[in-house]
């Protein structure tokens, strides 16, 4: 088991990596980031420990991204399947993936597309130092895809890390992913 050594007030305030959020954006343009701080947004609109995300409506005008805290993810992927449906936008959740928790399975019923990333875990940007964190995620990651005009029954797919890092870095060409069945 591997144990952190970031301090409580740090431990859910991970940034994503600047070329996976790149990536992802350039498929799904982004408008809001639903879990974040001044420090750590990836959006313009973002909302805040403040906003309380998980009591408010997530207003957007786009597709909305969410890497929310991993000490208590259950919450988030409810919230994201009432907010699919109710603010009728896509939204993209990064979380660690981990096929053993009850939240893994409600999001699995409740997404439109499993995409696991493979080949690698991800290196999330510590909120204490502001650097990439050095060991890497202790799991590997996944990304629950709900949208609204989908009926929920979950597509899995996979894109390898290497290529979505890479897809990241050329921010300028938008054209989707090659998800891969």
């Amino acid at each position: 088991m591997l144990i952190s050594n970031t301090p409580k007030s740090f431990k859910d305030r991970w940034q994503t990596p600047i070329e996976v959020f790149r990536a992802l954006d350039a498929e799904f343009n982004f408008k809001l980031d639903a879990a974040a701080d001044k420090s750590n947004a990836l959006c313009k609109a973002f909302l805040t420990e403040q906003h309380d995300a998980l009591k408010s409506d997530w207003n957007s005008k786009g597709a909305i991204f969410c890497n929310p805290p991993y000490s208590k993810i259950m919450p988030w992927v409810k919230k994201a399947a009432e907010q699919c449906k109710k603010q009728n936008q896509t939204i993209v959740m990064l979380l660690p993936s981990d096929t053993s928790t009850a939240w893994f399975y409600e999001a699995l019923k409740t997404s439109d597309e499993v995409r696991f990333i493979t080949e690698g875990r991800l290196s999330f940007i510590s909120a204490e130092t502001g650097k990439e964190g050095k060991a890497g995620n202790s799991k590997g990651s996944v990304l629950f895809i709900w949208r609204p005009w989908r009926i929920p029954g979950c597509w899995m797919t996979y894109v390898q890390r290497k290529e979505l890092l890479k897809k990241g870095v050329n921010r300028d060409n938008r054209t989707p992913l090659p998800a891969q069945r």
